[in-house]
């Protein structure tokens, strides 16, 4: 089945807690701080796998979560680092933060790989805390939390070729016959609901990957059936094939001529880079003993738009081989649309340093990533720990500032909805 859109959720590994250990050793019963610190935690790490052609690998398993980092241990060893995750996606895949609609990698080469989820920084050991003051630290950061994030996975370039026309005009009969592809073949009352993919090599060495998209109708560019999925398909792909039954089926309304403008139109009526999209037209079914009148009608119309077209049969192979030949050739000088423009691979910004002051219900509230990282650091269960939170309060100038809003002795500071009493 062709899935070229998934939802996703992927978390970093929580980083190894750092270690408050102390040596005790035969002659050093009261020796000083050897707590190691905390392994980092796993990435989720994204890789193209060229081999792919749809996202249908994440449809039932949707949360990827890294391995955390192991502890510190005692004589400064340092715990082992979380195993890192690698999800292999299509090229051509973009991955975008859902909540903020915010992009997180374009996939666009075959070399690509970006980290979608970091894993938590290890805490440091106590080692780290020992000073000409404090002798004998009993604390260890905790480690941190890994990223987490709501994904939205698209492909955006799905196949080269995109294989359009009206139901049942042929088009899984011509990718059977020109690719390995074995799409289920009959006379369906609508259509194929998914694309079916395939690779075609006529001429030695050169292949390219052709997708049958499903049959449009009118109405197509409105959204009525499945149009606007159909024509979001047709949009990523560099060349169109057009089939168009010329089996001299008769039907009220409806003529070679008339089935290729509706097409035509819906195409243009959807996007209107699409109504310029280099276009080879395969007049199919010249088996079934077309109506002459029909048939040179259609191409009239045809030289009139300077289109290239070929008589063919899906059956007896006319003119497949020769139309092949030539979309392989167009190809070469055919540039890949760039759906995104401007994409480019998502950078990390720099850490977020602001500190944020304002009063609620009588409190002091204290808020921003500084803070947050501090209170994440700290060990309220170790007096040590919690002296050194006051003291590093004081040094990025939290105390100055609450000053200056006119905090008095006793007043409540809440601290990312933690309260403190404020004491001088």
């Amino acid at each position: 089945m062709f899935i070229d859109k998934a939802e996703i959720l992927v978390r970093g590994g929580r980083g190894g807690n750092g270690s408050a250990a102390f040596r005790r050793e035969k002659f050093e019963p009261k020796g000083g701080p050897d707590g190691g610190d905390g392994g980092r935690g796993g990435h989720v790490i994204a890789r193209v796998d060229t081999g792919m052609h749809t996202l249908m690998d994440f449809r039932y398993k949707r949360k990827f979560i890294a391995s955390n980092g192991e502890n510190g241990q005692k004589k400064k060893c340092h715990g082992k680092g979380g195993k890192d995750i690698y999800l292999r996606f299509p090229q051509g895949t973009v991955i975008f933060e859902k909540e903020t609609g915010k992009l997180l990698a374009d996939l666009s080469e075959p070399d690509a790989q970006v980290i979608l989820a970091q894993g938590g920084r290890g805490g440091k050991g106590n080692v780290h805390f020992k000073s000409s003051i404090n002798q004998a630290p009993d604390y260890a950061q905790p480690g941190q939390e890994g990223e987490e994030f709501s994904l939205v996975l698209e492909l955006k370039s799905i196949a080269d070729v995109g294989l359009i026309g009206f139901p049942n005009v042929g088009k899984s009969s011509l990718l059977a016959r020109i690719t390995k592809a074995n799409p289920k073949i009959d006379n369906y009352p609508f259509t194929t609901l998914t694309p079916n993919l395939g690779v075609v090599e006529v001429i030695s060495g050169k292949s390219f990957i052709m997708a049958d998209i499903p049959g449009l109708i009118e109405g197509a560019s409105e959204g009525i059936g499945l149009g606007h999925d159909f024509l979001r398909h047709v949009e990523r792909t560099r060349l169109l094939v057009h089939l168009v039954d010329v089996g001299g089926y008769v039907e009220e309304g409806r003529s070679p001529l008339s089935d290729y403008q509706v097409i035509e139109k819906e195409l243009a009526e959807f996007s209107p880079e699409l109504a310029k999209r280099q276009e080879v037209v395969l007049l199919n079914k010249v088996d079934l003993s077309p109506d002459e009148s029909a048939l040179i009608a259609l191409e009239e119309y045809l030289k009139e738009k300077d289109k290239l077209f070929f008589r063919t049969s899906t059956v007896t192979g006319e003119g497949i081989d020769e139309a092949m030949k030539l979309v392989t050739t167009l190809l070469d000088e055919i540039e890949p649309i760039e759906l995104y423009e401007g994409v480019e691979s998502y950078e990390r910004e720099g850490r977020d340093t602001t500190i944020h002051y304002y009063m609620e219900d009588g409190e002091y509230c204290v808020e921003g990533e500084p803070i947050s990282g501090l209170l994440r650091a700290t060990d309220f269960l170790s007096y040590q720990s919690e002296k050194r939170f006051e003291v590093n309060l004081k040094k990025m100038g939290v105390y100055d500032k609450l000053r200056e809003m006119g905090i008095q002795e006793g007043d409540i500071v809440r601290i990312e909805g933690y309260a403190f009493e404020y004491k001088e």
